[in-house]
Parts: structure tokens; C-alpha cells; sequence
């Protein structure tokens, strides 16, 4: 590790009055470069989240000069929308070998690699260049970070030209079958950070309130189409990890537009459905195990449950205690904990594809071991990788940046 770049780190944390925020880069500077005994700094110098400091301003700094990409930067000849339409293909549907010009049929768990990916591809970006924006703003208050996200904001919401329209009626199109589905509001997950970045800049000053009314407009909209659609309905009453996600990113674009209504529906909707009805008695995901992706699945809905549980908590209810039928996320977290711990106990079959490349530092085990108090999975998380680039990967962790969901670090 450089001593200069965390240096220029504390320097810029102590100018601002941060203190408390600047002190973990102190004594690294001091265990690494102001020691005349050579000592390797180890995780137990760093404090959990002061590893996610570093992180993030080394991943700011890289997109700091990017241009926007939007929906309107690539174009299917197969999509049955307009330019400003995204427009995604059902991931495990297939070219039929018997009748090559038909509608394609479905293999679950493989994904067609000629499937049109570029919008989706486009809003991960879009998802991870805002998340480490808005998280490096949080943690040195520099205006630079706030004001580089500021035309991505513009491109994708406010500028006619370039912005998305707001609902998904051509996402997970099917050749043959269907130009939409219900599931693909899937995609939208990954709007979740862009939400939460934007709510960490939004008191800097760099978002004029003309242009931040324009972006709450454009959430409050999609917010009511996927409430009203026929599509949104059917993916919330989908059944499995696409209800919770449903849920999960309908909680937090709710939250940012203070829709009350939606919030309390999200809420009863984990305690009387999602729940009791997907969590089984021993707190494993049945609808997840039975796929031929059963351990990727697993962790990805207990990482949407904990996003929810995370969310929708108040300092009067912590949805991470509450119980139903004797379930609750304590049991869905101590279920996994052994297997993500070690990854060779797994009881059920290997995942069909990227079975190596889980887990990862998935966040259920950063919000339960801070709601819960549980340092066992806290020092579960911090263990686990933090940067990876397997699409698959990234696509199934809507929460990379955490420093955004956790209002004190």
C-alpha cells in the first residue's frame, strides 16, 4: 500500500473536520511507512468499513472522467420498443436445434452468451460508477466526486435525448414468444444505488432542486408502473427471488420519493408473504434449492431479504428480528453462514454455472451482523472478496457500494 495516497486521504479527511473518519488512515500511515520495525499491517489494524474507504476512493478516481452510457448507446433490431426503451433477452432461452427459425425454448441456469445484454450492461455501469461516486462523497464530503455523477444522473433521467423511459415493457423478451415479461423488472435492481447515491450527494448543492424534483418525477413513475402494470404485478407475484426483488427495489425508489403507501405494502409484504412463505423451517430458500443454480440462488435471496429487512427497519422495528411461524433472518443467516464459510459443505448439488466464482462479500452478512450484533458475520463479510468482475456475479450483487445503506460507518 502507498503511504502517499493514504496520506493524501487522511490530509483531505482532516481539512473537512473529519476526524474520526481520518484516524484509521493515520495509523496505517504510521504501522506502514513511520515504524522503523517492518510490520505488515494486518485486517485487525484496519477497521471494517476503513477497508471500504480505500475501496471505494480508488474506484471513484477511476471513473471520475467517464462519459455517460445509456440505453440510447446501443440498439437491438429485435426489441419492439423505441430508442429510449431498454431492452433486455430472457437469459436462459435458446435457439431451438429442431426448428432453427422458431420460438426459442428455455434451459434453466444456462446462459445464451448471443443474447442482447448491452442495455442491462449499461445500467450495471451506470449502477457501479454512482455507487462509487456517492460512497467516496460520503466518506471526504469532495465536491469533485458529487459533481462527476451529476451528467450520468442528467443522461440517464432528465435529457430527452438520452434518458430511459420509465418502465421495463421490453425487458426479458423472448424470440418468438414475447417482446416483455413481468421478470424482466429483475433488471432494475441495479437502480437501487443509483438511488442511494444520489440521496448521499443530494445535500452537497450539486443537484439543483429543479433537476433532483426531475429525478424523484422520473422514480415516482416507474415506481407506478411497476405497482400498476400487469407486468409489475405478475413479477411481485412471481413467487421466488424475482417477488423479494420486486420488493426490495420498489422499498428503496419508495423511500426516495416518500411514497408511504408503497413502503407500508413492501413491509407487509415481507412479513405475510416473502417470509413465511419462501423461507422453510430450517431458514433455507426451497423455490432457490430446487434450481440448478440452488447456491448462488440461495445467497442472492438472502442478500434481497436482508436489503429489505435493511431498509424498511425503524429504530422501533428490527425487521431482522421478526418472526413468523418461528422464522426469521436470524435463521435464514445461520443456515447459509457455514456454507458460505466453507463452500465444500454444501449439502445440495454444485451450481450448473459459475459455482467457483461465489460467494463474495455478500451484504446479508454485513446487515444481519450489524442488526443482529453478530461479529461472526461481520468478520464473515470482511473476509470475503469485495471486487470481482464475472458478469454473472455483478449482475446478482445489486449492493456493491455498502457504505451507502449504512447510515453511520
Amino acid at each position: 500500500m502507498e503511504g502517499s495516497y493514504f496520506f493524501s486521504i487522511f490530509r483531505t479527511l482532516a481539512s473537512k473536520g473529519l476526524y474520526m473518519k481520518a484516524i484509521p488512515y493515520l495509523l496505517i500511515i504510521f504501522f506502514s511507512l513511520g515504524c522503523k520495525q517492518s510490520k505488515k499491517i494486518t485486517d485487525s489494524d484496519i477497521t471494517i468499513f476503513t477497508q471500504e474507504h480505500i475501496r471505494v476512493l480508488k474506484k471513484a478516481d477511476l471513473y471520475l472522467n467517464l462519459a455517460p452510457v445509456t440505453v440510447t448507446d446501443a440498439v437491438c433490431e429485435r426489441s419492439a420498443g423505441g430508442k429510449n426503451d431498454f431492452y433486455s433477452e430472457g437469459d436462459y432461452w435458446w435457439p431451438d436445434p429442431e426448428n432453427p427459425e422458431g420460438p426459442y425454448i428455455r434451459k434453466d441456469g444456462m446462459t445464451n452468451p448471443e443474447n442482447f445484454t448491452a442495455h442491462r450492461e449499461a445500467m450495471i455501469r451506470f449502477s457501479q460508477v454512482a455507487g462509487a461516486l456517492g460512497s467516496a462523497y460520503l466518506v471526504t464530503e469532495d465536491l469533485k466526486y458529487a459533481k462527476a455523477l451529476l451528467p450520468h444522473l442528467k443522461a440517464w433521467f432528465l435529457n430527452t435525448e438520452t434518458m430511459m423511459n420509465p418502465n421495463l415493457l421490453y425487458g426479458q423478451a423472448i424470440t418468438g414468444l414475447v417482446t416483455g415479461r413481468g421478470i424482466g423488472i429483475i433488471d432494475t435492481i441495479h437502480f437501487m444505488e443509483v438511488v442511494k447515491a444520489i440521496e448521499a450527494i443530494s445535500a452537497s448543492g450539486v443537484i439543483i432542486n429543479s433537476d433532483l424534483d426531475g429525478i424523484k418525477k422520473w422514480f415516482s413513475a416507474y415506481l407506478t408502473w411497476i405497482t400498476t402494470h400487469e407486468y409489475g404485478i405478475a413479477e411481485r407475484d412471481n413467487g421466488n427471488n424475482h417477488s423479494v426483488c420486486w420488493a426490495m427495489q420498489a422499498a428503496v425508489f419508495a423511500s426516495f420519493v416518500h411514497n408511504k403507501e408503497v413502503l407500508d405494502y413492501c413491509k407487509n409484504m415481507y412479513k405475510t408473504v416473502l417470509l413465511p412463505l419462501q423461507m422453510a423451517a430450517d431458514g433455507s430458500f426451497p423455490l432457490e434449492i430446487k434450481r440448478t443454480k440452488p447456491y448462488g440462488y440461495s445467497l442472492f435471496n438472502l442478500d434481497a431479504m436482508s436489503t429489505i429487512c435493511q431498509v424498511l427497519s425503524t429504530p422501533e422495528e428490527n425487521l431482522f428480528e421478526y418472526t413468523v411461524d418461528a422464522k426469521n433472518m436470524k435463521l435464514g443467516l445461520s443456515f447459509l453462514y457455514p456454507f458460505v464459510k466453507d463452500k465444500s459443505t454444501w449439502p445440495y448439488q454444485k451450481d450448473v454455472m459459475h459455482w467457483d466464482e461465489w460467494p463474495v462479500n455478500h451484504p446479508s452478512f454485513l446487515f444481519g451482523g450489524l442488526a443482529l450484533k453478530n461479529d461472526a458475520y461481520l468478520d464473515l463479510w470482511q473476509s470475503l472478496k469485495s471486487d470481482f468482475d464475472t458478469p454473472e456475479v455483478i449482475r446478482n450483487m445489486p449492493v456493491r457500494y455498502p457504505l451507502l445503506w449504512i447510515s453511520k460507518f
